[in-house]
């Protein structure tokens, strides 16, 4: 368990600003939603392998909290990790998960948010079929490039992304006054005929996380990142935003 939750919590808190996640599972599946609190970044995924307590709809807040728990050393050796119900209008829901050490004399309690609750806050998460344009697999060089890029250009919180001669560049600063571009990934197959501009922090984020990773890009707007951890599936979506 203690696994699954570190996970969670290293692919979603990267980010800085999920405030929580929505959980839905049942025999089958253990699938993730949320969405980043200025919207730039709709995050979706899957556990390979289904988590078998978390039979349910949940919400998990304050991954910030969460996040200190599972870091706390007293639960790093031998930790019991189990997930609590409580019974409301005669069925058993989830309602939390309660840590307690080896010897159990140290102990912590983190609620769940209620099935109304995340459903309220986070409506479904509808995803439309996309035409990807192009689709790579970021290079450790193409990532350590962009570093680069903003760095110089720190102030610049948007990049634009096109495609030339083969080859995906990415655009950061503004023509008229001062501005960088360079090859992120070369030999490209597929297009971009439009140059939409996505956000730069999340983006590098992302791109920083452990992981098998496969980057998609549409002409309709839309950036794509997967990230494989091993034990999930996320994929980052990122609408164009207006520059």
């Amino acid at each position: 368990m203690k696994d699954y939750l570190s996970d969670l919590v290293a692919h979603t808190q990267v980010l800085g600003n999920i405030s929580f996640v929505k959980i839905t599972g049942d025999t089958k599946s253990t699938v993730i939603e949320a969405v980043s609190d200025d919207k730039a970044v709709i995050l979706q995924g899957n556990y390979k392998n289904p988590i078998a307590e978390f039979i349910g709809v949940f919400g998990m807040p304050d991954l910030n909290k969460l996040n200190i728990i599972l870091n706390i050393p007293e639960y790093e050796d031998g930790a019991k990790i189990t997930v609590t119900k409580e019974n409301k209008n005669g069925a058993d829901v989830l309602s939390g998960l309660h840590f307690e050490n080896k010897v159990g004399d140290f102990k912590n309690d983190y609620r769940f948010m209620t099935t109304a609750v995340v459903n309220e806050k986070l409506k479904a998460i509808r995803a439309k079929d996309v035409k990807w344009n192009v689709t790579i697999n970021p290079s450790v060089a193409g990532i350590q490039r962009f570093k680069f890029q903003k760095d110089v250009h720190s102030s610049e919180p948007l990049f634009m992304a096109k495609t030339e001669n083969k080859t995906l560049k990415f655009f950061l600063g503004d023509l008229s006054s001062h501005a960088g571009s360079f090859i992120f990934e070369p030999n490209v197959t597929g297009t971009l005929s439009k140059g939409w501009n996505y956000p730069v922090q999340p983006v590098l984020a992302i791109l920083g996380l452990l992981g098998d990773k496969t980057m998609m890009i549409s002409d309709e707007g839309l950036l794509q990142i997967t990230v494989d951890s091993g034990l999930a599936v996320y994929n980052y979506k990122l609408p164009a935003q207006a520059k």
